[in-house]
């Protein structure tokens, strides 16, 4: 909130010591801002959500791809299986969706970044010091750290994140391929080629969900929240331009551009273009110099909360109803609700109340704690807000569709906070960590008012979208 030699791919992650993971490389999606396919609380993407395992298969063989500088560690067998699946994928698929061949990566380097330099990309890079992963055209080749980045991804999102991250630079060897069939050139720019990466690296994913891959296996609960998740950490800086060279994105519009590839497959990435981006991009810099030494937060104090509130009640004054009564002390019980944490609301005293100091931790956000950010913090007591504006359009508050519902008017909330509302408005940052707390076990922002969260963090996503882009009214009719 604030008040007032071409390498084409890369994905450079700085470790700190909670193994927070910030990225420059990614990508945006493009195409319709739009609604990705038919949402219902029990589906990811169309596809019945499970909490099956996830990552790789058990007795398995590994691939034996050759790999240059290889340690034949668990890292390199990890990647290699994962280059090896997705290799099987794009002779499948690019035949069949463009009438092309498929040239796997003729080079397959692994590197320690703490370890000896390696000379790579035909000998224009160098290894030492690149926590990084990335595909070059120069030979067309795939390096990797071994030693940092891969260890670091595990540690914090699972294998799994291992073969998103190889995924999205193998993507970049599908577009060097296709050139005018997925509309790229010399002069494109970064944030077309990493957003059409991420959703092609969404539509092997896809394959991985419906148990087409030979080493690995994805569930379409835990397993696909964890993959998306690792876009809040491997993305744009808060506050960065995606005009700027190396441009990928910022965690919204790449969750997007994944889940439009996993969703309507590889051919609807190939469209990602400029124009589509510039429609629906929400990457944004900071609003000033005080913004930005914030890194767009505002404390979570009582006065915010309040001044939160404040804004609620604007943007839904239209809905005719007293606004219900904000209370800073922690949850009471309730004769028809059950307390949800760090906020809740009780329908029989259209009261919502809050535990100001867990709402602190998760609207704080450090390198080495939980919190997430102030929009986290603040997102969460509008679902409580939203369950009131519910509540007098006789919907609901705690059946199957109320967590999605939620999500959405939360997400018409923010779309309103874009140009300000009294006194706050959007940061850049902000929509980053609405998707991270969405992706969250137990969202508060996509839970009904028991506190019971959408089963699919996908669509929690994807119903916060549809309310930032479309308002209030489809969040009605689209999840009655």
């Amino acid at each position: 909130m604030s008040t007032a030699g071409r390498r084409i791919g890369s994905t450079v992650l700085a470790l700190a010591a909670a193994m927070a993971l910030l990225s420059d490389c990614s990508a945006k999606v493009a195409g319709t801002a739009g609604p990705l396919g038919q949402l219902d609380p029990g589906s990811a993407g169309g596809m019945p959500v499970n909490s099956g395992a996830s990552g790789p298969r058990a007795g398995v063989p590994d691939a034996t791809l050759p790999v240059a500088n290889s340690d034949h560690g668990e890292m390199d067998r990890l990647a290699v299986n994962t280059l090896a699946d997705v290799d099987d994928y794009w002779r499948d698929q690019l035949p069949k969706v463009f009438g092309k061949q498929f040239t796997p990566a003729a080079k397959l380097t692994s590197y320690d970044s703490d370890g000896v330099n390696v000379r790579v990309c035909g000998g224009h890079e160098d290894t030492a010091g690149q926590v990084n992963a990335f595909y070059c055209d120069l030979d067309n080749s795939v390096s990797w750290d071994r030693g940092v980045l891969l260890p670091g991804l595990v540690q914090s999102f699972g294998p799994l994140a291992v073969t998103m991250v190889l995924a999205h630079e193998m993507g970049h060897a599908v577009q060097s391929q296709l050139g005018p069939l997925s509309g790229v050139n010399n002069a494109t720019p970064s944030i077309v080629l990493e957003q059409q990466a991420d959703c092609y690296a969404g539509a092997f994913m896809r394959s991985v969900a419906e148990d087409k891959a030979k080493h690995f296996q994805l569930s379409t609960g835990d397993g696909l929240n964890k993959v998306l998740a690792t876009t809040f950490f491997v993305r744009d800086q808060p506050g960065d331009s995606f005009k700027g060279k190396g441009a990928h994105g910022n965690a919204f519009d790449r969750v997007f551009a994944f889940q439009t590839g996993f969703t309507d497959g590889p051919k609807r990435c190939a469209r990602i273009d400029v124009a589509e981006i510039n429609s629906r991009i929400t990457e944004t810099a900071f609003r000033d110099d005080t913004d930005a030494a914030q890194n767009g937060n505002e404390p979570i104090t009582t006065g915010n909360i309040q001044r939160v509130g404040k804004t609620l009640d604007t943007v839904f004054a239209r809905n005719g109803a007293k606004p219900p009564t904000l209370s800073t002390a922690k949850p009471a019980q309730c004769s028809d609700a059950k307390p949800t944490s760090p906020a809740a609301y009780c329908p029989s005293t259209d009261t919502v109340s809050m535990d100001l100091a867990k709402l602190k931790v998760i609207g704080t956000h450090t390198k080495k704690g939980p919190g997430i950010g102030d929009f986290a913090a603040f997102g969460e007591v509008a679902s409580r807000y939203v369950l009131s504006v519910q509540k007098t359009a006789g919907l609901p508050l705690d059946d199957a569709n109320t967590g999605l519902r939620t999500a959405c008017l939360v997400g018409f909330w923010g779309s309103a906070m874009k140009k300000g509302v009294n006194d706050l408005s959007l940061s850049a940052g902000d929509l980053d960590e609405a998707v991270a707390e969405l992706l969250t076990t137990n969202s508060l922002i996509a839970a009904d008012v028991n506190g019971k969260a959408a089963a699919s963090g996908f669509s929690r996503v994807e119903a916060f979208r549809i309310g930032f882009l479309q308002g209030a009214d489809t969040c009605t009719q689209k999840f009655e």
